[in-house]
Protein backbone atom coordinates (compact mmCIF):
# COMPACT_ATOMS: atom_id res chain seq x y z
CA UNK A 1 0.00 0.00 0.00
CA UNK A 2 1.49 3.16 -1.36
CA UNK A 3 1.94 6.23 1.61
CA UNK A 4 0.59 9.53 0.84
CA UNK A 5 3.17 11.81 0.41
CA UNK A 6 3.69 14.24 3.23
CA UNK A 7 2.53 17.88 3.40
CA UNK A 8 5.71 19.34 2.88
CA UNK A 9 6.32 17.12 0.07
CA UNK A 10 3.09 17.57 -1.71
CA UNK A 11 3.42 21.69 -0.91
CA UNK A 12 6.62 21.61 -2.85
CA UNK A 13 5.42 19.33 -5.65
CA UNK A 14 2.68 21.86 -6.03
CA UNK A 15 3.94 24.75 -6.05
CA UNK A 16 6.86 23.98 -8.45
CA UNK A 17 4.24 22.30 -10.94
CA UNK A 18 2.61 25.53 -10.66
CA UNK A 19 5.37 27.82 -11.16
CA UNK A 20 6.44 25.85 -14.03
CA UNK A 21 3.02 26.17 -16.11
CA UNK A 22 2.97 29.57 -15.00
CA UNK A 23 6.87 29.88 -16.69
CA UNK A 24 5.65 27.40 -19.91
CA UNK A 25 2.37 29.34 -20.58
CA UNK A 26 4.24 33.04 -19.95
CA UNK A 27 7.21 31.76 -22.50
CA UNK A 28 5.10 30.22 -24.97
CA UNK A 29 2.96 33.46 -24.92
CA UNK A 30 6.37 35.69 -25.19
CA UNK A 31 7.63 33.79 -27.71
CA UNK A 32 4.56 33.62 -29.86
CA UNK A 33 4.03 37.51 -29.00
CA UNK A 34 7.34 38.09 -29.85
CA UNK A 35 7.34 36.54 -33.38
CA UNK A 36 4.34 37.93 -34.24
CA UNK A 37 5.50 41.34 -32.91
CA UNK A 38 8.98 40.99 -35.21
CA UNK A 39 6.73 40.06 -38.24
CA UNK A 40 5.00 42.81 -38.45
CA UNK A 41 7.80 45.21 -37.13
CA UNK A 42 9.66 43.72 -40.81
CA UNK A 43 6.45 44.06 -42.97
CA UNK A 44 6.25 47.67 -41.78
CA UNK A 45 10.00 48.25 -42.26
CA UNK A 46 10.25 46.66 -45.41
CA UNK A 47 6.84 48.82 -46.92
CA UNK A 48 8.95 51.76 -45.10
CA UNK A 49 11.88 51.47 -47.16
CA UNK A 50 9.89 50.60 -50.07
CA UNK A 51 7.83 53.65 -49.73
CA UNK A 52 11.09 55.83 -49.26
CA UNK A 53 13.12 54.39 -52.15
CA UNK A 54 9.68 54.94 -54.83
CA UNK A 55 9.54 58.72 -53.59
CA UNK A 56 13.42 59.39 -53.85
CA UNK A 57 13.75 61.51 -57.24
CA UNK A 58 16.93 59.82 -57.98
CA UNK A 59 15.12 56.45 -58.41
CA UNK A 60 12.30 58.38 -60.18
CA UNK A 61 14.70 60.11 -62.74
CA UNK A 62 16.68 56.88 -63.36
CA UNK A 63 13.42 54.75 -64.04
CA UNK A 64 12.52 57.41 -66.35
CA UNK A 65 16.09 57.30 -67.86
CA UNK A 66 15.87 53.85 -67.64
CA UNK A 67 19.23 54.40 -66.36
CA UNK A 68 20.38 50.53 -65.16
CA UNK A 69 23.45 51.12 -63.96
CA UNK A 70 22.77 54.09 -61.79
CA UNK A 71 19.72 52.26 -60.23
CA UNK A 72 21.13 48.97 -59.32
CA UNK A 73 24.05 50.83 -57.74
CA UNK A 74 21.95 52.90 -55.61
CA UNK A 75 19.60 49.71 -54.69
CA UNK A 76 22.73 47.95 -53.83
CA UNK A 77 23.79 50.72 -51.36
CA UNK A 78 19.98 50.96 -49.72
CA UNK A 79 19.71 47.34 -49.25
CA UNK A 80 22.94 47.73 -47.47
CA UNK A 81 22.32 50.60 -45.36
CA UNK A 82 18.77 49.23 -44.08
CA UNK A 83 19.88 45.66 -43.79
CA UNK A 84 17.92 44.44 -46.89
CA UNK A 85 17.37 40.87 -48.33
CA UNK A 86 17.34 42.50 -52.03
CA UNK A 87 15.54 46.52 -53.05
CA UNK A 88 14.17 44.97 -56.74
CA UNK A 89 13.09 48.38 -59.28
CA UNK A 90 10.79 47.50 -62.02
CA UNK A 91 9.61 49.77 -64.40
CA UNK A 92 5.68 50.47 -65.75
CA UNK A 93 5.61 46.87 -66.71
CA UNK A 94 7.49 45.07 -63.93
CA UNK A 95 10.65 44.53 -65.97
CA UNK A 96 13.37 44.30 -63.40
CA UNK A 97 15.91 47.62 -63.88
CA UNK A 98 17.41 47.00 -60.27
CA UNK A 99 18.29 43.39 -59.25
CA UNK A 100 21.24 42.06 -57.18
CA UNK A 101 21.56 39.25 -59.54
CA UNK A 102 22.82 40.37 -62.75
CA UNK A 103 20.91 38.02 -65.34
CA UNK A 104 17.72 38.34 -63.34
CA UNK A 105 18.08 42.03 -65.18
CA UNK A 106 14.78 42.04 -67.89
CA UNK A 107 12.90 39.89 -66.82
CA UNK A 108 9.42 40.09 -65.14
CA UNK A 109 9.47 40.41 -61.44
CA UNK A 110 6.72 37.93 -61.41
CA UNK A 111 9.47 35.36 -62.40
CA UNK A 112 10.15 35.58 -58.86
CA UNK A 113 6.95 34.51 -56.61
CA UNK A 114 4.05 34.98 -58.89
CA UNK A 115 3.41 38.78 -57.92
CA UNK A 116 4.17 40.87 -60.66
CA UNK A 117 3.06 44.17 -58.38
CA UNK A 118 -0.25 44.77 -60.11
CA UNK A 119 -1.96 46.22 -57.14
CA UNK A 120 0.73 48.58 -56.98
CA UNK A 121 0.93 49.42 -60.66
CA UNK A 122 -2.91 49.42 -61.27
CA UNK A 123 -4.20 50.61 -58.22
CA UNK A 124 -1.41 52.91 -56.77
CA UNK A 125 -1.57 50.79 -53.27
CA UNK A 126 1.33 49.70 -51.49
CA UNK A 127 1.30 47.13 -49.66
CA UNK A 128 3.20 43.65 -48.03
CA UNK A 129 3.42 40.59 -48.90
CA UNK A 130 5.50 37.32 -47.88
CA UNK A 131 6.63 34.86 -50.66
CA UNK A 132 9.32 32.54 -51.69
CA UNK A 133 11.49 33.69 -54.31
CA UNK A 134 14.96 33.58 -56.15
CA UNK A 135 16.69 34.86 -52.99
CA UNK A 136 14.34 32.49 -50.58
CA UNK A 137 11.76 33.50 -48.40
CA UNK A 138 11.47 36.79 -47.06
CA UNK A 139 8.73 39.50 -46.07
CA UNK A 140 8.56 42.09 -49.37
CA UNK A 141 7.16 45.34 -49.24
CA UNK A 142 5.95 46.97 -52.76
CA UNK A 143 5.37 50.34 -53.37
CA UNK A 144 4.36 52.16 -56.37
CA UNK A 145 6.74 54.66 -58.43
CA UNK A 146 5.04 57.79 -59.22
CA UNK A 147 5.66 60.62 -61.80
CA UNK A 148 5.36 63.91 -59.45
CA UNK A 149 4.04 66.19 -62.36
CA UNK A 150 1.59 63.70 -63.79
CA UNK A 151 0.76 61.73 -60.85
CA UNK A 152 1.37 58.40 -63.40
CA UNK A 153 2.68 55.48 -62.47
CA UNK A 154 5.97 54.69 -63.75
CA UNK A 155 7.41 52.02 -62.01
CA UNK A 156 7.74 49.69 -58.76
CA UNK A 157 10.11 49.15 -55.75
CA UNK A 158 10.01 45.61 -54.21
CA UNK A 159 11.92 45.66 -50.66
CA UNK A 160 12.88 42.15 -48.91
CA UNK A 161 13.64 40.90 -45.86
CA UNK A 162 14.70 37.66 -45.30
CA UNK A 163 12.69 34.97 -43.13
CA UNK A 164 16.01 33.76 -41.87
CA UNK A 165 17.17 36.95 -40.58
CA UNK A 166 13.71 37.07 -38.32
CA UNK A 167 14.29 33.59 -36.95
CA UNK A 168 17.89 34.17 -36.16
CA UNK A 169 16.49 37.25 -34.07
CA UNK A 170 13.88 34.89 -32.73
CA UNK A 171 16.14 32.64 -31.56
CA UNK A 172 18.17 34.72 -29.64
CA UNK A 173 15.48 36.44 -27.74
CA UNK A 174 14.27 32.80 -27.26
CA UNK A 175 17.56 31.93 -25.18
CA UNK A 176 17.02 34.84 -23.29
CA UNK A 177 13.73 34.02 -22.28
CA UNK A 178 14.49 30.32 -21.76
CA UNK A 179 17.26 31.38 -19.28
CA UNK A 180 14.25 33.96 -17.69
CA UNK A 181 12.10 31.15 -17.60
CA UNK A 182 15.04 28.46 -15.53
CA UNK A 183 15.56 31.35 -13.11
CA UNK A 184 12.07 31.78 -12.52
CA UNK A 185 11.45 27.85 -11.89
CA UNK A 186 14.67 27.80 -9.65
CA UNK A 187 13.52 31.13 -7.49
CA UNK A 188 10.14 28.74 -7.44
CA UNK A 189 11.41 25.88 -6.07
CA UNK A 190 13.30 28.09 -3.72
CA UNK A 191 10.17 29.66 -2.63
CA UNK A 192 8.07 26.44 -2.46
CA UNK A 193 10.23 25.05 0.42
CA UNK A 194 10.36 28.31 2.48
CA UNK A 195 6.97 28.65 2.31
CA UNK A 196 6.48 24.93 2.79
CA UNK A 197 8.27 24.76 5.64
CA UNK A 198 7.03 27.99 6.99
CA UNK A 199 3.60 26.90 6.79
CA UNK A 200 4.21 23.38 8.48
CA UNK A 201 6.00 25.25 11.10
CA UNK A 202 2.63 27.62 11.63
CA UNK A 203 0.68 24.00 12.13
CA UNK A 204 2.73 22.58 14.81
CA UNK A 205 4.53 20.07 11.76
CA UNK A 206 0.75 18.30 11.70
CA UNK A 207 -0.61 16.96 8.49
CA UNK A 208 -4.05 17.51 7.01
CA UNK A 209 -4.95 13.99 8.18
CA UNK A 210 -3.90 15.07 11.79
CA UNK A 211 -5.50 18.34 11.73
CA UNK A 212 -8.76 16.94 10.75
CA UNK A 213 -8.95 14.52 13.24
CA UNK A 214 -7.68 17.16 16.16
CA UNK A 215 -10.20 19.53 15.12
CA UNK A 216 -13.36 16.52 15.23
CA UNK A 217 -11.70 15.83 18.95
CA UNK A 218 -11.89 19.44 19.76
CA UNK A 219 -15.71 20.09 18.59
CA UNK A 220 -16.48 16.46 20.77
CA UNK A 221 -14.52 17.96 23.65
CA UNK A 222 -16.54 21.24 23.24
CA UNK A 223 -19.77 19.71 22.95
CA UNK A 224 -19.27 17.71 25.87
CA UNK A 225 -18.56 19.87 28.56
CA UNK A 226 -21.69 21.08 30.81
CA UNK A 227 -20.40 24.26 31.00
CA UNK A 228 -21.00 26.89 28.71
CA UNK A 229 -17.91 27.97 26.41
CA UNK A 230 -17.71 31.60 24.34
CA UNK A 231 -14.53 32.58 22.25
CA UNK A 232 -13.90 36.07 20.98
CA UNK A 233 -11.50 37.40 18.72
CA UNK A 234 -9.03 40.40 18.72
CA UNK A 235 -12.20 41.92 17.10
CA UNK A 236 -15.39 41.06 19.57
CA UNK A 237 -16.55 38.46 17.02
CA UNK A 238 -17.60 35.06 18.71
CA UNK A 239 -15.18 32.46 17.38
CA UNK A 240 -16.29 29.30 19.20
CA UNK A 241 -19.54 28.76 21.29
CA UNK A 242 -20.99 25.59 22.57
CA UNK A 243 -24.24 23.89 22.73
CA UNK A 244 -23.97 24.42 26.46
CA UNK A 245 -23.21 28.03 26.45
CA UNK A 246 -27.03 28.48 24.31
CA UNK A 247 -28.43 26.53 26.99
CA UNK A 248 -26.79 28.05 30.62
CA UNK A 249 -28.21 31.63 28.66
CA UNK A 250 -31.31 30.49 28.11
CA UNK A 251 -31.39 30.68 24.22
CA UNK A 252 -32.71 28.43 22.43
CA UNK A 253 -30.17 26.00 21.28
CA UNK A 254 -29.83 26.68 17.52
CA UNK A 255 -29.26 30.10 18.37
CA UNK A 256 -26.43 30.85 16.18
CA UNK A 257 -23.85 32.58 18.40
CA UNK A 258 -20.53 32.21 16.07
CA UNK A 259 -19.76 35.09 13.76
CA UNK A 260 -21.77 37.82 16.06
CA UNK A 261 -19.85 40.69 18.17
CA UNK A 262 -20.23 39.79 22.01
CA UNK A 263 -21.44 42.67 22.24
CA UNK A 264 -24.62 41.90 20.95
CA UNK A 265 -24.83 38.77 22.54
CA UNK A 266 -23.84 39.20 26.06
CA UNK A 267 -22.75 43.02 26.45
CA UNK A 268 -22.22 42.95 30.34
CA UNK A 269 -19.46 39.82 29.90
CA UNK A 270 -16.83 41.92 29.95
CA UNK A 271 -14.64 40.03 27.40
CA UNK A 272 -13.27 43.12 25.79
CA UNK A 273 -11.98 44.34 29.34
CA UNK A 274 -9.69 41.28 29.53
CA UNK A 275 -8.82 41.70 25.68
CA UNK A 276 -7.64 45.05 27.06
CA UNK A 277 -5.27 44.07 29.90
CA UNK A 278 -4.87 40.76 29.13
CA UNK A 279 -4.70 39.66 32.55
CA UNK A 280 -6.95 36.27 33.41
CA UNK A 281 -10.07 36.41 35.63
CA UNK A 282 -11.14 33.34 37.61
CA UNK A 283 -14.32 32.38 39.17
CA UNK A 284 -15.93 35.84 39.29
CA UNK A 285 -19.52 35.60 39.68
CA UNK A 286 -21.79 37.86 37.55
CA UNK A 287 -25.41 38.46 35.93
CA UNK A 288 -25.36 37.32 32.56
CA UNK A 289 -29.07 37.63 30.72
CA UNK A 290 -30.43 37.74 34.55
CA UNK A 291 -29.04 34.62 35.51
CA UNK A 292 -26.15 34.23 38.05
CA UNK A 293 -23.16 32.89 36.65
CA UNK A 294 -19.66 31.78 38.01
CA UNK A 295 -16.98 32.94 35.01
CA UNK A 296 -13.73 32.49 34.09
CA UNK A 297 -11.94 34.61 31.34
CA UNK A 298 -8.73 33.67 30.18
CA UNK A 299 -6.72 35.82 27.45
CA UNK A 300 -5.46 34.26 24.49
CA UNK A 301 -1.86 34.74 23.03
CA UNK A 302 -0.30 33.50 19.86
CA UNK A 303 3.58 34.37 20.40
CA UNK A 304 3.98 38.01 22.49
CA UNK A 305 0.34 38.97 20.37
CA UNK A 306 -2.92 38.59 22.08
CA UNK A 307 -5.40 37.22 19.59
CA UNK A 308 -8.78 36.84 21.49
CA UNK A 309 -10.61 35.76 25.21
CA UNK A 310 -11.87 31.94 25.61
CA UNK A 311 -14.40 32.32 28.47
CA UNK A 312 -16.39 29.38 30.66
CA UNK A 313 -19.14 30.29 32.46
CA UNK A 314 -21.73 28.26 34.92
CA UNK A 315 -25.01 28.46 36.81
CA UNK A 316 -24.54 29.27 40.12
CA UNK A 317 -26.99 27.63 41.56
CA UNK A 318 -25.20 23.97 40.39
CA UNK A 319 -22.44 25.19 42.82
CA UNK A 320 -24.90 25.75 45.48
CA UNK A 321 -25.98 22.13 44.86
CA UNK A 322 -23.23 20.33 44.79
CA UNK A 323 -22.55 22.37 48.27
CA UNK A 324 -25.22 21.72 49.80
CA UNK A 325 -25.01 18.02 49.50
CA UNK A 326 -21.76 17.81 50.45
CA UNK A 327 -23.32 19.92 53.79
CA UNK A 328 -25.90 17.32 54.28
CA UNK A 329 -23.78 14.36 53.88
CA UNK A 330 -20.95 16.06 56.70
CA UNK A 331 -24.21 16.67 58.54
CA UNK A 332 -25.55 12.87 58.54
CA UNK A 333 -21.96 11.82 58.93
CA UNK A 334 -21.72 13.82 62.03
CA UNK A 335 -25.00 12.70 63.43
CA UNK A 336 -24.09 8.84 62.70
CA UNK A 337 -21.05 9.26 64.27
CA UNK A 338 -21.87 10.67 67.81
CA UNK A 339 -25.08 8.84 68.15
CA UNK A 340 -22.37 5.88 67.38
CA UNK A 341 -20.18 7.23 70.33
CA UNK A 342 -22.08 8.06 72.50
CA UNK A 343 -24.58 5.33 72.75
CA UNK A 344 -21.62 2.98 72.72
CA UNK A 345 -20.06 4.82 75.77
CA UNK A 346 -23.95 4.37 77.32
CA UNK A 347 -24.38 0.82 76.50
CA UNK A 348 -20.76 -0.22 78.07
CA UNK A 349 -21.35 1.34 80.96
CA UNK A 350 -24.88 -0.08 81.42
CA UNK A 351 -23.00 -3.55 81.09
CA UNK A 352 -20.33 -2.97 83.29
CA UNK A 353 -23.81 -1.45 85.94
CA UNK A 354 -25.42 -4.96 85.54
CA UNK A 355 -21.62 -7.11 86.06
CA UNK A 356 -21.11 -5.56 88.79
CA UNK A 357 -24.47 -6.44 90.34
CA UNK A 358 -25.95 -2.48 90.27
CA UNK A 359 -29.43 -3.06 88.72
CA UNK A 360 -30.65 0.30 90.34
CA UNK A 361 -28.00 2.53 88.94
CA UNK A 362 -28.30 1.28 85.36
CA UNK A 363 -32.42 1.30 85.54
CA UNK A 364 -31.79 5.46 86.50
CA UNK A 365 -28.97 5.62 83.97
CA UNK A 366 -31.18 4.17 81.23
CA UNK A 367 -34.32 6.17 82.54
CA UNK A 368 -32.39 9.38 82.49
CA UNK A 369 -31.28 8.84 78.90
CA UNK A 370 -34.69 7.94 77.40
CA UNK A 371 -36.38 10.75 79.52
CA UNK A 372 -33.96 13.18 77.95
CA UNK A 373 -34.03 12.14 74.53
CA UNK A 374 -37.85 11.86 75.01
CA UNK A 375 -37.68 15.93 76.13
CA UNK A 376 -35.75 16.20 73.15
CA UNK A 377 -37.99 13.82 70.66
CA UNK A 378 -41.11 16.18 71.80
CA UNK A 379 -39.97 19.32 71.19
CA UNK A 380 -38.20 18.71 68.19
CA UNK A 381 -41.92 17.06 67.03
CA UNK A 382 -43.96 20.14 68.44
CA UNK A 383 -42.01 23.22 67.59
CA UNK A 384 -39.96 22.37 64.45
CA UNK A 385 -42.46 19.79 61.95
CA UNK A 386 -39.27 20.29 59.60
CA UNK A 387 -37.92 16.97 59.30
CA UNK A 388 -34.57 18.37 57.91
CA UNK A 389 -34.33 21.02 60.24
CA UNK A 390 -35.41 18.78 63.36
CA UNK A 391 -32.91 15.94 62.40
CA UNK A 392 -30.14 18.28 62.09
CA UNK A 393 -31.11 20.07 65.11
CA UNK A 394 -31.07 16.06 66.48
CA UNK A 395 -27.30 15.59 65.22
CA UNK A 396 -26.22 18.39 66.60
CA UNK A 397 -27.70 17.65 70.36
CA UNK A 398 -25.64 14.51 70.20
CA UNK A 399 -22.36 16.22 68.81
CA UNK A 400 -22.81 18.30 71.71
CA UNK A 401 -23.09 15.56 74.12
CA UNK A 402 -19.95 13.62 72.44
CA UNK A 403 -17.90 16.58 73.20
CA UNK A 404 -18.97 16.43 76.76
CA UNK A 405 -21.10 19.99 76.05
CA UNK A 406 -25.01 20.71 76.39
CA UNK A 407 -27.26 21.92 73.38
CA UNK A 408 -29.93 23.86 75.15
CA UNK A 409 -32.85 24.80 73.35
CA UNK A 410 -35.64 26.97 74.51
CA UNK A 411 -38.79 25.00 75.07
CA UNK A 412 -40.49 27.72 73.85
CA UNK A 413 -38.84 27.64 70.53
CA UNK A 414 -40.83 27.56 67.28
CA UNK A 415 -39.85 27.18 64.27
CA UNK A 416 -43.32 25.78 61.85
CA UNK A 417 -43.87 28.44 59.50
CA UNK A 418 -40.83 28.00 57.43
CA UNK A 419 -41.44 28.72 53.74
CA UNK A 420 -41.69 26.12 51.29
CA UNK A 421 -39.60 28.11 48.67
CA UNK A 422 -36.90 27.92 51.42
CA UNK A 423 -33.79 25.43 50.46
CA UNK A 424 -33.78 23.22 53.84
CA UNK A 425 -30.36 22.12 52.68
CA UNK A 426 -28.95 25.81 52.53
CA UNK A 427 -30.99 26.08 55.85
CA UNK A 428 -29.60 23.36 57.72
CA UNK A 429 -25.90 24.40 56.02
CA UNK A 430 -26.03 28.15 57.68
CA UNK A 431 -27.98 27.07 61.11
CA UNK A 432 -26.09 24.14 61.30
CA UNK A 433 -22.62 26.27 61.07
CA UNK A 434 -23.64 28.77 64.08
CA UNK A 435 -24.29 25.34 66.21
CA UNK A 436 -20.83 24.23 65.38
CA UNK A 437 -18.93 27.72 65.75
CA UNK A 438 -20.84 28.06 69.05
CA UNK A 439 -19.71 24.90 70.26
CA UNK A 440 -16.37 24.64 69.42
CA UNK A 441 -16.09 28.37 71.17
CA UNK A 442 -17.54 26.89 74.00
CA UNK A 443 -15.28 23.97 74.08
CA UNK A 444 -12.04 25.55 74.34
CA UNK A 445 -12.64 28.36 76.63
CA UNK A 446 -14.53 26.46 79.07
CA UNK A 447 -13.95 22.96 78.60
CA UNK A 448 -15.96 20.28 79.26
CA UNK A 449 -19.58 20.98 80.85
CA UNK A 450 -20.23 23.95 78.93
CA UNK A 451 -23.94 25.22 77.42
CA UNK A 452 -24.69 26.66 73.80
CA UNK A 453 -27.90 27.74 74.29
CA UNK A 454 -30.64 28.02 71.03
CA UNK A 455 -33.51 29.65 70.39
CA UNK A 456 -36.18 30.02 67.88
CA UNK A 457 -39.00 31.65 66.52
CA UNK A 458 -41.16 32.37 63.15
CA UNK A 459 -43.38 34.88 64.24
CA UNK A 460 -43.84 38.23 62.05
CA UNK A 461 -42.05 38.07 58.69
CA UNK A 462 -38.50 36.35 59.51
CA UNK A 463 -37.08 33.30 60.97
CA UNK A 464 -34.93 34.28 64.07
CA UNK A 465 -32.10 32.21 65.68
CA UNK A 466 -30.17 32.79 68.41
CA UNK A 467 -27.04 31.20 69.68
CA UNK A 468 -25.17 32.10 73.02
CA UNK A 469 -22.65 30.67 73.35
CA UNK A 470 -19.29 30.69 76.27
CA UNK A 471 -16.35 31.05 74.50
CA UNK A 472 -14.13 34.06 74.60
CA UNK A 473 -16.53 36.28 73.01
CA UNK A 474 -15.85 38.05 69.42
CA UNK A 475 -14.38 41.58 69.76
CA UNK A 476 -16.22 44.91 68.56
CA UNK A 477 -13.14 45.10 65.31
CA UNK A 478 -13.51 41.68 64.31
CA UNK A 479 -17.42 41.10 64.04
CA UNK A 480 -17.34 41.87 60.34
CA UNK A 481 -14.17 40.17 59.68
CA UNK A 482 -14.85 36.70 61.02
CA UNK A 483 -17.38 35.94 57.94
CA UNK A 484 -14.18 36.54 55.17
CA UNK A 485 -13.23 33.66 54.04
CA UNK A 486 -10.45 31.85 55.09
CA UNK A 487 -10.46 34.53 58.83
CA UNK A 488 -10.42 32.01 61.71
CA UNK A 489 -8.94 32.35 64.77
CA UNK A 490 -8.46 28.16 65.33
CA UNK A 491 -5.93 27.34 62.95
CA UNK A 492 -5.42 27.55 59.31
CA UNK A 493 -7.94 24.55 58.50
CA UNK A 494 -10.84 26.98 59.35
CA UNK A 495 -12.51 30.03 58.58
CA UNK A 496 -15.13 28.79 56.22
CA UNK A 497 -18.28 27.93 58.06
CA UNK A 498 -19.05 31.52 58.96
CA UNK A 499 -18.01 32.64 54.94
CA UNK A 500 -20.90 30.45 54.09
CA UNK A 501 -23.20 31.31 56.33
CA UNK A 502 -22.74 35.19 54.97
CA UNK A 503 -23.16 34.20 51.44
CA UNK A 504 -26.74 32.00 51.74
CA UNK A 505 -27.86 35.17 53.29
CA UNK A 506 -26.41 37.65 51.01
CA UNK A 507 -28.67 35.93 48.48
CA UNK A 508 -31.58 35.35 50.46
CA UNK A 509 -32.08 38.71 52.34
CA UNK A 510 -30.75 38.06 55.23
CA UNK A 511 -28.34 39.56 58.19
CA UNK A 512 -27.34 37.97 61.32
CA UNK A 513 -25.47 40.46 64.19
CA UNK A 514 -22.82 39.26 66.67
CA UNK A 515 -23.43 40.88 70.77
CA UNK A 516 -21.20 40.46 73.55
CA UNK A 517 -23.19 38.82 76.38
CA UNK A 518 -22.98 40.45 79.71
CA UNK A 519 -22.39 37.18 81.40
CA UNK A 520 -19.07 36.51 78.89
CA UNK A 521 -19.27 34.55 75.35
CA UNK A 522 -21.05 35.84 72.40
CA UNK A 523 -24.71 35.85 71.09
CA UNK A 524 -25.23 35.44 66.91
CA UNK A 525 -28.94 36.54 65.80
CA UNK A 526 -29.53 35.32 62.63
CA UNK A 527 -32.24 36.61 60.56
CA UNK A 528 -33.85 34.74 57.37
CA UNK A 529 -36.95 36.85 55.83
CA UNK A 530 -39.53 34.55 54.69
CA UNK A 531 -39.78 36.42 51.11
CA UNK A 532 -36.36 35.89 49.55
CA UNK A 533 -34.21 38.82 48.33
CA UNK A 534 -34.57 37.49 45.10
CA UNK A 535 -38.48 38.07 45.01
CA UNK A 536 -38.29 41.76 46.21
CA UNK A 537 -35.38 42.62 43.98
CA UNK A 538 -34.57 41.01 41.31
CA UNK A 539 -31.91 42.21 38.59
CA UNK A 540 -33.39 43.05 35.22
CA UNK A 541 -32.23 41.79 32.20
CA UNK A 542 -29.97 43.73 29.79
CA UNK A 543 -31.31 45.13 27.08
CA UNK A 544 -30.19 43.50 23.63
Amino acid sequence: MLTKPRLKTRMILTLCLLGALQALVLGGFAGYYLNRSLNDEIARRALMVAKTVAASPSVIAGVQARDVPFLNTFAQRLAQTNDALFIVIGDRDAIRLAHPDPSRLGHSMADDDGDDGRLALEQGQAYVGRAKGSLGESMRGKAPIIEPDSGDIIGIVSVGYGLDQIDNTIQRYNLVLYGVVGVVLMLTIIAAIVIAGRFKRAIFGLEPEQIGRLFQEREATLQSVREGIIAINRDGIITTANRAACETLGLPPDTPLTGQPILDVLPESELLSVLETGEPDFDREIWLRGRQMVVNRLPVRQGDQLTGVVASFRLRNELDQVSRRLTRIQQYADTLRSQTHEYSNKLHTIAGLIQLGATDEALALIGNEVSGHQALLSLLMDSVPDPVLAGCLLGKYNRAREMGLHLDIDPDSQMADVPERLPRDQLVSVVGNLIDNALEATRLHTGAGGRVGLSMTDLGEELIFELEDQGPGVPAHARETIFRKGVSTKGDDHGYGLHLVRQFLDRWGGSVTVEERPNGGSRFTLYLPKQPHMDRQRPEEPAH
